[in-house]
């Protein structure tokens, strides 16, 4: 068996556990190798790299792009859609005015010619696919007018309309949202959840018959339709208020519905962050409650709502249609309900464009305000 022998020359070299450089290898100038291993830790050990920073390919450029053409394919479709769905709706506009006056099959065939309907389907497409590309959208039959000024002439009260009831709604949902999740399982919780289920399941049109026929006809507390008594300036004092009267019963059926959506999809997401650690941390500050509300859980609670936010704009623009019928606003919704009696192929054809490009731009938006609110989707 052999022993271990001493090396009397040990205490004279240097310990090799505690010596970091290697033979050949200048410790101020690393090595490709040990280089290699520091990129292999800073990708083994995510916390040595920023992770609010996208990845390396994953530029804003890129992201919108890809974002923009899925938006261009839903247009497209939107517009081949737009053409042939509504070829299929019964009724034939021309027959329908020659009801309406006395015509003779000539001057019937005239005006089927005059409208482009006697041509093959196949020409009428790609005419409506270069007046598309031209904003040339056709002639009403209705109207006799351009369709792209009627649009233009009718999508400011339109705008006014769903803006201002937009704004409220959302104000008023996430207020009361954040509010009923704060105070959850409180008389406060359970009355504002409970009110916004009832009226999140209230047809918009049902609602606006239920106020028009109480404050406009039983009360007669508010003006029954229109935007503004005739022959009143709309730009003057008098004219503003009476705009605004007439607004109330619209923008009241809209925001009854619309803010019910707003205030249990921000409650749902406040009670989630309710859970969280940084919270407790939030307290342990010495923060009031309060301030850890608004501060630190309302903001992060945000991230899932605004997405929510934009969808609904879009949305609430297309539900017009059916409050402005009710309170015959002189919006896009009332011309679109007027097109569909018709049939006025060109109108229909024109606002179903205008309705679903508000709302694939609404999901765009919503798609880059998201990226810049939420770190994880620029790691995706």
């Amino acid at each position: 068996m052999s022993t271990p022998t001493h090396d009397p020359h040990s205490g004279d070299r240097p310990d090799r556990g505690t010596d970091t450089a290697t033979p050949g290898t200048d410790p101020t100038n690393p090595s490709p190798a040990s280089a290699k291993g520091t990129a292999d830790t800073a990708e083994t050990n995510p916390a040595a790299v920023d992770m609010d920073e996208p990845p390396a390919g994953g530029s804003f450029a890129r992201y919108f792009l890809r974002k923009l053409g899925g938006a261009a394919t839903s247009m497209i479709l939107v517009i081949v859609l737009g053409f042939f769905a509504f070829r299929m709706l019964p009724g034939d506009p021309v027959l329908k005015i020659a009801k309406e006056r006395p015509m003779s099959p000539a001057q019937i065939a005239e005006l089927r010619s005059q409208y482009g309907l006697d041509k093959p389907v196949i020409v009428q497409f790609w005419d409506y696919l270069v007046g598309i590309v031209t904003g040339d959208l056709g002639e009403s039959y209705v109207y006799r007018k351009s369709v792209s000024s009627l649009i233009g002439e009718y999508l400011g009260p339109t705008l006014l309309l769903t803006g201002t009831a937009a704004v409220i709604a959302i104000a008023l949902g996430l207020w009361l949202g954040q509010l009923s999740a704060w105070r959850r399982n409180s008389l406060f919780d359970k009355l504002a959840s409970s009110t916004s289920l009832i009226f999140w399941s209230v047809p918009t049109f049902w609602l606006g018959l239920i106020l028009l026929m109480i404050f406009g006809g039983t009360l007669q507390w508010l003006p029954t339709g229109g935007m503004i008594t005739p022959g009143l300036d709309p730009w003057s004092p008098a004219g503003i208020i009476d705009v605004i009267t007439h607004l109330i019963l619209p923008v009241v059926s809209l925001v009854a519905v619309v803010y019910a959506q707003f205030l249990m999809i921000m409650r749902a997401s406040l009670l989630e962050e309710m859970s969280e650690d940084y919270l407790t941390t939030a307290r342990a500050k010495g923060l009031t409650e309060d301030e850890v509300r608004r501060r630190h859980a309302v903001p992060n609670a945000l991230l899932p709502t605004v997405t929510v936010v934009f969808l609904h704009i879009g949305g609430l623009v297309a539900g017009a249609v059916t409050v402005e019928a009710v309170f015959s606003w002189p919006g896009l919704g009332k011309l679109t309900f007027e097109a569909i009696r018709g049939p006025d192929l060109p109108l229909l054809q024109g606002t179903f464009v205008v309705f679903s490009a508000i709302i694939i731009v609404m999901n765009l938006a919503a798609d880059i305000v998201y990226r810049f609110l939420d770190p994880r989707v620029r790691r995706a």
